[in-house]
């Protein structure tokens, strides 16, 4: 919101000495963000207002030039006489009579344009007269600015057009939030100021409607009285086509940001800068029959004020219509077929108060985030509708000559506004300041509550125009910033002695440090995912990985689901990167997933009070799980190449490896198997195991999924459940034993469909209790093991806690593995 200070003042009485820079603290103060003070481009120099008195047309020139006469005021001789100028002009769209800007002689304008006597086209030109754009306050450059023509309100010649024109307007611009919509006005924007700067303030909003007699020009009929609880309209006649719209006006719609069309749409804008309500105005020769607000049906279109035709949701958006159709989406533009035109004599204004969230879906569905929109969207205040329809007569009959036509129309279906009960010491108790019963009262007055009620318990109705104070939380939240923000103190509150981290809360730091010390780097993103990601990793059509949760106002689009698994956005983050140039990667993130399926849905439960516990569980019950998942990708060198060798590149075996790191960490063991899971490579997939209880997954992707991503190919992942592995056991220190160990290396055949860890769980059965560590260091396929087995080689060291042992000993624990694995896999000891 653009709020030039010129037009302020009119409604605030400014304390003098106020700078610019004491209303932005006053701003600031109010809760309301100044993004930007906008200062114009100094004018230096002679600047008056001046009338033509003649104009000659001179011929004989490439283009049409006029030589004008111009009073600028009394002569300096102090006799009444009137200093006129002879000014060489090639504009066109002003005559004899019109009241202009002219920058005489040793003035300067922006960007250092000076001003000079000089002779052209056979004339002296004595001075210029200015246009929009050379006076710095607009980019209109087709023609001078023309001030108003003969009879019209205007300065005498000679007035200094600084003050005139808002040349010395510095215009203060307001990023209003979306709670705070009667900012979008000036009606609201005097009201803060007036209680920031404690200065007496006028609402032009107090404005006592005409007693229009006679019957409505029009018939009006609201079928969605719940989307539209307020409908108003007047029509008027006799409007000058060619009226224009005045100075003072078109250049407030400038400062504003608003362009300047016409008389009628420029001043519905200018009453809804002024009093915050939209207005829209219809060419009543083109309307057809009486008018309906309601619903759009099945197959209806409309052609907006903007050239485009747009299919209506049926059942949703909400139009105007007359027996033609529709004529207007309503709140957010109208329709072309009602369009005032150059030739329109004869207006219909509306003014409505419409439900805001309807008005949102329809703007934001056809993309139309018009200034109509923008404020109903926040809630505008209903009992404005009327007095807009005043306003905007009075400037139409003024400037236009239009007459209103019978009585007003006032569909009116509004209840009573409710009352929110309040405490008189809840501000002290929220905020910690004292606030007297006195003052509470006093600053919820002057927001503009009606408050009823003595004592310790207060009756407070909200005014019209305030829709977002629903709760006691938000009078309370008023009391505080009227009061001053800056009036609470700074104090820390006392920390409570900690008891350091929860289990789960070392057991999440635990994995980050051991996988960042393996060399792998966390790389978080986002926890939302598209349906195309989960067909890229070649999920099946009943996986409950495609059971999503969707959200119902995603930040994008394409992704308004909740992950189910982090190898999407892990993947995305390692494709990027090889994109970059970067080969040899290892990345993890840990994070939770949110599993979806049919839930039931959560209550909403009010602000006056704690939720009961029902309530609450409840609430929880309808919150998805969200178990905690660590995953990494490889891609590359696992060990970089250098003088020592040409590198060692990353496997599948890494990412297993990964796991037991993540396993080791959270204090329990995995064993690891063959498995088959989208979207790792079947064959070349392992499952992770705690017990009996699949917790994970890792291996290489599938050739599709890498080809998917645009990932190298033999890329490997690691998916766990962190949340899913045991409480870690109390940590006791191993027995050291003073007896020396024994060391026995034994290589197995196998058939290269046994698992290793099924043999190495078969050779610690069978070695017993002697058995201290076992090691797999060796896997050998090729001459002598015959085709289709392979060669595990495994370390064993035994020790007897209380003796040394012999090798007689030794030997049977060895033999007593070997036995164990032969009847386990059918492993047969290599010669």
């Amino acid at each position: 919101m653009r709020v030039p200070i010129g037009w302020l003042a009119e409604y605030v009485d400014v304390p003098a000495g106020t700078s610019v820079e004491d209303l932005d603290t006053a701003f600031v103060r109010l809760g309301l963000e100044v993004e930007e003070i906008h200062r114009p481009e100094p004018v230096t120099g002679p600047l008056v207002v001046g009338k033509v008195l003649e104009i000659e047309e001179l011929t004989g020139f490439k283009k049409p030039i006029r030589y004008c006469q111009v009073d600028v005021g009394e002569a300096g001789a102090g006799d009444g006489g009137r200093d006129v100028r002879g000014i060489v002009c090639g504009a066109r769209n002003f005559a004899v009579g019109d009241t202009v800007v002219v920058a005489l002689p040793g003035a300067v304008l922006p960007g250092g344009f000076e001003i000079a006597s000089r002779k052209t086209y056979d004339r002296l030109s004595d001075g210029m007269i200015c246009s929009v754009r050379e006076l710095g306050l607009g980019e209109d450059h087709a023609g001078i600015l023309v001030l108003g023509g003969e009879g019209a309100d205007v300065p005498p010649p000679g007035t200094p057009a600084g003050p005139v024109t808002g040349l010395d307007d510095v215009v203060i611009e307001l990023a209003v939030t979306p709670d705070r919509g009667y900012c979008l006005a000036m009606r609201g924007i005097a009201r803060e100021m007036g209680t920031g700067l404690g200065a007496p303030w006028r609402d032009p909003g107090t404005v006592t409607p005409p007693a229009w007699s006679g019957a409505p020009a029009w018939q009006v009929s609201v079928d969605a009285p719940e989307r539209c609880d307020r409908f108003s309209m007047l029509a008027l006649e006799g409007l000058d086509p060619t009226a224009s719209s005045p100075w003072w006006l078109r250049r407030r719609l400038t400062q504003a940001g608003i362009r300047s069309i016409s008389l009628a749409v420029d001043v519905t804008n200018y009453v809804m800068l002024e009093l915050g309500q939209p207005m829209h105005a219809f060419d009543r020769d083109r309307v057809t029959g009486p008018i309906s607000v309601r619903l759009a049906r099945e197959g209806e279109r409309l052609e907006t004020l903007d050239g485009t035709t747009r299919t209506l949701a049926a059942g949703d958006d909400l139009l105007i219509t007359d027996d033609t159709g529709p004529i207007g989406l309503a709140a957010v533009m109208g329709g072309a077929s009602t369009e005032i035109g150059d030739g329109t004599t004869s207006v219909l204004l509306e003014a409505a108060h419409w439900e805001p969230t309807g008005v949102a879906r329809t703007a934001r569905r056809h993309r139309l985030p018009s200034e109509a929109a923008k404020r109903f969207e926040r809630g505008v205040d209903p009992e404005m509708t009327v007095a807009a329809l005043a306003r905007a007569a009075e400037l139409l009959g003024q400037y236009g000559g239009a007459t209103v036509v019978g009585g007003v129309v006032d569909v009116d279906t509004r209840g009573a506004r409710p009352q929110i009960p309040l405490d008189v010491d809840r501000p002290a108790r929220t905020a910690g300041v004292a606030y007297p019963p006195g003052q509470v009262v006093e600053l919820l007055t002057a927001v503009g509550c009606a408050v009823d009620g003595d004592g310790s318990a207060l009756q407070v109705t909200p005014p019209s125009w305030r829709p977002d104070l629903t709760d006691p939380a938000d009078l309370v939240e008023e009391v505080v910033r009227l009061a001053g923000y800056d009036d609470i103190p700074s104090v820390l509150p006392t920390a409570p002695p900690g008891r350091g981290l929860t289990d789960v809360q070392r057991r999440r730091r635990a994995i980050g440090r051991a996988l960042a010390e393996t060399g792998f780097v966390e790389a978080p993103s986002y926890p939302f995912v598209g349906i195309p990601a989960l067909d890229a990793l070649g999920l099946a059509e009943d996986d409950e990985r495609r059971a999503v949760v969707l959200v119902r106002n995603p930040l994008s689009e394409e992704e308004p689901a909740l992950r189910t698994t982090l190898l999407p956005g892990l993947l995305a983050t390692l494709a990027r990167n090889v994109s970059r140039g970067q080969r040899d990667l290892a990345l993890f993130e840990h994070g939770a997933v949110f599993p979806g399926g049919e839930r039931t849905p959560a209550p909403i439960p009010g602000v006056e009070a704690r939720p009961d516990d029902a309530t609450l569980a409840a609430v929880l019950d309808a919150v998805p799980a969200q178990p905690w998942h660590v995953a990494v990708a490889l891609a590359g060198n696992r060990e970089p190449r250098g003088w020592w060798g040409q590198g060692r590149p990353a496997v599948w075996a890494d990412a297993v490896e990964a796991a037991r790191r993540v396993a080791a960490a959270s204090g329990v063991e995995l064993t690891v198997r063959a498995g088959e899971r989208a979207p790792w490579h079947p064959g070349r997939c392992a499952e992770l195991l705690v017990g009996d209880v699949v917790v994970g997954h890792a291996g290489e992707l599938h050739p599709r999924v890498c080809a998917a991503l645009e990932l190298p190919a033999r890329t490997s992942v690691m998916e766990l459940d962190v949340d899913a592995l045991p409480a870690a056991p109390v940590a006791v220190g191993p027995p050291i034993s003073a007896f020396p160990p024994v060391l026995q290396d034994l290589a197995l055949v196998v058939r290269d469909d046994v698992p290793s860890a099924a043999v190495a769980a078969a050779l610690r059965a069978g070695a017993g209790e002697l058995l201290e560590s076992l090691r797999l260091f060796d896997v050998y396929t090729g001459a002598p093991v015959p085709a289709g087995s392979r060669s595990l080689a495994f370390a064993l060291t035994l020790r007897a806690p209380d003796r040394t042992l012999t090798g007689e000993e030794a030997a049977a624990v060895r033999d007593a593995a070997v036995s164990a694995a032969a009847a386990a896999t059918g492993a047969e000891l290599r010669g």
